[in-house]
């Protein structure tokens, strides 16, 4: 019998299926170390491009809030104006009363009696005066206060005034008297 040793050609066989391991080995730890860096880098691209998105965004964010400024800001622009157009109208519409106010309190007037002085605030008119008598002033309150323009007529003074030399007496007054104002449910 022949004697053949193959124990150096297994180790010769394991040696190489080791080295293919260890080949394999490397290629996979290489292939797994490039997958990894792959991933990495995909990770830190989206990563950028979000804080890119999150910037756009904060930037837009602080655009449209001061657009929001400007809006509110014409807003109260927009109410001071119309406050102000309001303003006017009530002016415009209370010219006729002031013109019916005069032109009562000179119907009003009767003879004998002069006005010194009027004083409007608000719907308060404060009237002073010269009449040749209290009668006269009793007439000037009646004719007041059955004016559909006035009413609350309220004497708060009256003072006996000599007069120029030949025995006219007359007498001074203050009196205070209210604008009618209609209310709700009444005409005026």
């Amino acid at each position: 019998m022949a004697r053949i040793n193959l124990r150096p050609w297994r180790e010769e066989r394991r040696a190489e299926k080791q080295r293919e391991f260890l080949t394999a080995l490397a290629g996979i730890a290489i292939v797994g170390l490039l997958f990894v860096f792959l991933q990495d880098r995909l990770v830190s691209g989206d990563i950028v491009d979000q804080q890119a998105r999150n910037s756009y965004l904060t930037g837009e964010i602080a655009s449209l809030e001061r657009k929001i400024q400007e809006i509110d800001a014409l807003k109260e622009k927009r109410n001071q104006l119309i406050e102000r157009m309001r303003v006017i109208q009530e002016l415009q519409g209370n010219r006729p009363v002031i013109v019916h106010m005069f032109d009562e309190m000179v119907r009003s007037l009767p003879d004998g009696v002069h006005y010194k002085s009027l004083t409007r605030k608000g719907d308060d008119l404060s009237v002073k005066g010269r009449a040749e008598s209290n009668n006269r002033i009793s007439s000037l309150m009646r004719r007041l206060d059955g004016s559909e323009w006035f009413t609350d007529p309220n004497l708060t003074a009256v003072k006996a005034v000599e007069g120029d030399g030949e025995g006219d007496k007359s007498n001074d007054f203050d009196l205070t008297v209210k604008r009618y104002v209609a209310t709700e449910g009444q005409e005026g």
